[in-house]
């Protein structure tokens, strides 16, 4: 943009405060630009006129030019990212923003739009030619578009819905996939709790088998207990004097033979605790 400035104002032979002159007028006379019919128009045609450029530039180009200030201007206050630029390297760059922000007001005359640009004081406006055969081109086009479009819109309906048949059919599957995720860890959990009763089912046997055999010991100790007491009397009986004098013999031998049995069987009985 600074070439372009530089050649804009090579071509015109505008010295640099011309060009201050310029955006001066342009900011000071803003309220001549108040978006009428024409209203571009005359303002530009004041400007020139003041200026004296009225037959060395249109008002086309004079409004081209001041658009073409202020995208430098904006393209150096507000650079694109990874882009750094100085705006102090454009000299134009402190002044376009006190235009851009009214505060170039009074600093310019006040103009006066005139009434008729036709006559020879002023450039005529150079409008761009138009290319031969672009509205016949842009006519086929169309008609080859509507043509088209018929045969067309079927298949497209066609592609749409088999597209969101393809969408739904892919959320069920994924739906369905989640499910079988979550029956497969119920029954991995159904697993667990299965094998904690059976050890539970165990532990709980095991439980009464000790207890059985808890009150099998408590029966051996009483019995035990009834065995040593009936020992004990059997020992002071045979420390006892014997009677044999004041008994017969016969009675004496039937003692003896008693006393013979009951010593056995406490002997047998004994050896029975003991194996158990």
């Amino acid at each position: 943009w600074t070439v372009i400035i530089s050649l804009f104002l090579l071509h015109h032979s505008v010295k640099r405060e011309e060009v201050e002159e310029f955006v001066k007028l342009r900011a000071s006379n803003d309220h001549l630009f108040s978006g009428k019919r024409y209203a571009s128009m005359w303002a530009w045609s004041a400007i020139l006129k003041h200026m004296g450029l009225q037959c060395k530039m249109s008002h086309y180009q004079a409004s081209k030019k001041w658009e073409n200030l202020k995208k430098r201007y904006k393209e150096l206050k507000y650079p694109p990212e990874g882009v750094t630029e100085c705006p102090k390297t454009w000299f134009l760059f402190s002044l376009m923003d006190d235009a851009l922000h009214d505060r170039l007001q009074g600093k310019a005359p006040i103009l006066t739009a005139p009434n008729d640009c036709s006559n020879g004081d002023f450039l005529p406006r150079c409008r761009p030619r138009k290319r031969r055969g672009s509205g016949l081109t842009k006519r086929c086009t169309l008609e080859v578009f509507d043509k088209e479009g018929g045969r067309n819109n079927d298949s497209h309906e066609m592609d749409r819905e088999r597209a969101l048949w393809r969408r739904e059919k892919a959320v069920l599957d994924r739906e369905l996939a989640a499910l079988e995720r979550a029956q497969a860890l119920l029954d991995r959990e159904k697993a667990t709790l299965e094998r904690e009763r059976a050890i539970m089912e165990r532990e709980r046997a095991l439980m009464e088998k000790e207890k059985v055999i808890l009150k099998e010991r408590d029966v051996v100790h009483s019995e035990r207990v009834a065995l040593e007491i009936e020992k004990a009397n059997l020992n002071r009986t045979s420390t006892e004097p014997a009677r044999a004098e004041e008994e017969t013999g016969s009675s004496g031998a039937v003692n003896s033979e008693t006393t013979d049995r009951k010593k056995q069987l406490l002997y047998l009985f004994e050896k029975l605790l003991e194996g158990i």
